[in-house]
């Protein structure tokens, strides 16, 4: 007997007479329309998270665009949590770096247990309200379900089907997983390869100074035009799979000194100082892969909820780099025998008005996926006053 029936039971004994029972219909009916409508609440309320965890798993794995999810967000949220605890007290950064290399996919094995145990709790309420057998009953009957386990079913032809659809959901559910872990991968496996490549030409870490010099050094620099192409397509794959699968974003290089986004802020800040300072020709591919750029690290940023301006315009919106930066990258170039434009001037400001357009978002990336050191992203906060 469900316990909602025997508050019902205990309502017919009249207060006035101890031992005796008597039937006193309006409360009686009272008791009765009360379990009907927790019954009804009960089902109602399994449906709304059964409905949850489904829509869930269609927007994180299935859906391919950049759309939030509540549900997701939070098994991520609570796991980094967990595991910035642990990072804090790492002493160096290959520590901390090993640390947070198990982040995403502990994050991803959390989600569908999540989504499962959920699915049971909302099969649970759904069981308790037919069964009228208890929560510890309707417990077993939907965890049986659920697992395929097949000790426990429904009495009915409709809690039979119900049974049969839980089963369904829970296959359904690990499926999904595990035909998007390839999936992930691939795109991972994509984005990695152009991030070694880059230590071969900008160094370890990478810098735009000495992706320039290396260039300068083969003599190749008047054919440094040929990258940029590249580099377009990378930052277009890498903002189609980091917004629509937003995991793979915490999904660390296999060297503990290269990152996806100190890659981008290399690449970026390289292309920035060909088209404004060096003196040299640029083509219009430069521009494109400079735009491809930014405009994946802001929708990126975007996708985690990351402030930033969403036209900031150079001086108005300071940069990170200061001018005395730009300046010595600019020397050791012009001491290598770089060709630099004359006009340092403009060229600073040429240069600014380009880094502005992807200052803020590259530094917030970098903070949430604790990018390893590099120059003129990792190693440096927000200006004061983008906090």
């Amino acid at each position: 007997m469900s316990s909602a029936t025997s508050v019902c039971h205990v309502a017919r004994r009249h207060r006035g007479y101890p031992g005796k029972e008597f039937y006193t219909p309006y409360l009686w009916k009272d008791c009765i329309v009360f379990i009907l409508i927790l019954r009804v609440a009960s089902i109602l309320f399994g449906i709304f998270l059964i409905r949850t965890v489904l829509l869930s798993a269609i927007r994180t794995f299935v859906l391919p665009r950049g759309v939030e999810d509540r549900l997701s967000r939070r098994a991520f949220t609570i796991t980094r949590k967990l595991f910035d605890i642990r990072a804090v007290r790492a002493k160096t950064y290959v520590e901390r770096d090993s640390i947070m290399a198990l982040y995403a996919p502990v994050a991803l094995f959390t989600l569908p247990l999540m989504w499962l145990s959920i699915v049971m709790i909302g099969y649970m309420a759904i069981f308790w309200a037919l069964r009228e057998r208890g929560a510890l009953d309707a417990l077993s009957v939907s965890g049986s379900s659920l697992l395929t386990l097949g000790f426990d079913s429904g009495d009915t032809g409709g809690q039979i089907i119900l049974t049969f659809t839980e089963a369904a959901i829970g296959l359904l559910l690990a499926a999904i997983l595990i035909a998007y872990l390839p999936t992930m991968y691939s795109a991972w496996s994509r984005r990695e390869a152009a991030v070694a490549l880059l230590e071969v030409r900008a160094g370890s870490p990478p810098s735009a100074g000495e992706f320039i010099l290396r260039f300068h050094r083969l003599r190749r620099l008047d054919r440094i035009n040929e990258i940029w192409p590249t580099w377009e397509a990378w930052f277009i794959d890498v903002e189609e799979s980091h917004t629509s699968l937003g995991a793979l974003s915490f999904f660390r290089s296999p060297q503990p000194d290269r990152s996806w986004v100190t890659a981008a802020g290399a690449v970026l800040d390289t292309a920035a100082l060909c088209i404004s300072t060096i003196d040299i020709a640029v083509d219009v591919e430069t521009h494109l892969c400079l735009r491809a750029g930014y405009i994946a690290l802001r929708r990126i940023a975007g996708f985690f909820r990351l402030a930033f301006e969403s036209d900031p315009r150079f001086p108005m919106h300071p940069i990170a780099v200061s001018r005395e930066e730009y300046d010595q990258v600019v020397e050791n170039l012009a001491r290598n025998g770089v060709p630099i434009k004359a006009d340092r001037e403009q060229a600073w400001l040429d240069f600014a008005g380009w880094r502005v357009t992807y200052d803020t978002p590259l530094l917030r990336l970098a903070q949430l996926t604790m990018a390893p050191y590099a120059e003129w992203s990792s190693d440096r906060s927000l200006p004061r006053g983008r906090e």
